[in-house]
């Protein structure tokens, strides 16, 4: 559970939203927060490019599915692994996925 603008927002024991309807700007930096990490443009691009992927695709996307798709939308340098752990150390789909108030991507341990 974590409190966003004086309202409890439910997640799961890894801090996965537990109702997508719960995602805000504010919820993805409270979250991010909490990781010690400053979300900058470059991480909302990747944040929204999830979010629109869910939206079309009813699923979050694994590190596969966006190394293998973000770079026809946002540049070649975002479908490279190691730029993507740069923004998001503790893995892209995982990290990044949570900020973006997805489920948890299959595959992700």
């Amino acid at each position: 559970m974590i409190n966003v603008n004086g309202r409890d927002i439910e997640t799961d024991a890894e801090g996965f939203l537990a109702h997508l309807d719960d995602w805000s700007e504010d919820v993805a930096k409270a979250l991010s927060a909490q990781d010690q990490l400053d979300l900058g443009e470059k991480h909302w691009l990747v944040i929204n490019w999830i979010r629109d992927y869910y939206a079309e695709n009813a699923t979050a996307p694994n590190l596969r599915l966006i190394t293998k798709n973000i770079g026809n939308d946002l540049g070649e340098e975002y479908a490279d692994k190691k730029y993507l752990f740069d923004l998001f150390p503790y893995g892209p789909a995982k990290q990044a996925g949570r900020y973006a108030g997805m489920p948890k991507p299959t595959g992700c341990v």
